[in-house]
């Protein structure tokens, strides 16, 4: 009853919420100038009258747009400030996340942000991609909702978009090699060359970082009282390179669950699935008729959109 209440009058399609292909028809047969930011508006609204949550979306472009500024980065504060002024913060948050991910440090500082103004009652939906330091911003969160389509990944960071592992591992091969004596030292001063000083170091902390934040949220959060057994399974899963093989391997929500993580299954709920999907659909239709590469905004409209500088 409250999902037709709520849903009632809105663009359906066999019983179903518009889809990708329903939306890009609405956003161009509508008389507004402003079709696209308008559409994603009034989706992203009505997600949020039907949760009764407070509703932030983080967008990036990466996957249509390859520029600067579509990971997650110390820039993203202003926009988390910006969306969440005037909010009813006493009220839970769903944080919809769709980003490559990025700097550990910058998702240390946005989970402390959010925490603060909303305490530990937030959910992150996954409608696709959250990676990276995407997936150590959703394993702070209370619970994640993830579909079929959905994935998490390693957490493993990246420096200058480079996986701070590779780092690690080529000078730990260098090292074995030299140490071997195979005469290859013209090699891999030629190959590390490209890194500046202390470099590897960097890449070591950064993963340090990694683990010991996602412990930190995990311990505090989603899996508290679950037990240091639960909790270090969980971050050996996510925090290493051996059994991933590469950065943008993608978790989906069975291996989630299977690892320990509290996931919601999106198929759960037909009105909150069409209403996610269709919010996703908006985004991705944004990106593609403007130059957005990323987009902080909440259920108000109020937002924080970054612009392809090329």
């Amino acid at each position: 009853m409250l999902c037709n209440h709520l849903w009632r009058g809105l663009q359906i399609r066999g019983g179903i919420l518009a889809g990708w292909d329903d939306i890009l028809n609405e956003i161009k047969n509508s008389p507004l100038k402003n079709a696209v930011d308008e559409t994603r508006h009034s989706y992203l609204r009505r997600l949020s009258e039907l949760t009764g949550r407070n509703t932030i979306a983080y967008y990036s472009s990466w996957l249509t747009r390859q520029v600067e500024n579509t990971d997650i980065n110390d820039n993203d504060m202003n926009g988390f400030m910006n969306t969440v002024r005037g909010l009813d913060c006493s009220k839970s948050l769903d944080l919809i996340l769709h980003t490559p991910g990025g700097s550990p440090m910058a998702a240390e500082a946005i989970v402390k942000y959010l925490r603060s103004k909303f305490g530990k009652d937030i959910r992150v939906i996954v409608p696709q991609l959250a990676m990276s330091a995407g997936t150590m911003i959703a394993c702070s969160a209370k619970e994640i909702v993830m579909g079929k389509q959905s994935s998490l990944g390693p957490i493993d960071p990246q420096l200058n978009g480079i996986p701070a592992y590779s780092i690690q591992s080529e000078f730990e091969d260098a090292k074995a090699d030299l140490a071997a004596g195979n005469g290859n030292f013209n090699y891999w001063r030629l190959l590390l060359s490209k890194y500046p000083a202390a470099y590897v170091k960097m890449a070591s902390d950064a993963i340090a970082l990694s683990d010991t934040l996602l412990k930190e949220w995990l311990t505090s959060g989603m899996l508290e009282g679950a037990g240091d057994k639960t909790i270090e399974r969980v971050c050996n899963s996510l925090n290493e390179h051996v059994d991933s093989k590469v950065h943008a391997r993608h978790f989906d929500a069975a291996f989630c669950k299977g690892i320990g993580l509290h996931i919601i299954d999106l198929e759960e709920d037909q009105c909150l699935q069409d209403a996610v999907l269709s919010v996703h659909h908006c985004y991705v239709h944004t990106f593609a008729a403007t130059a957005a590469v990323k987009i902080i905004e909440n259920q108000n409209g109020k937002a924080f959109i970054s612009l392809c500088r090329q």
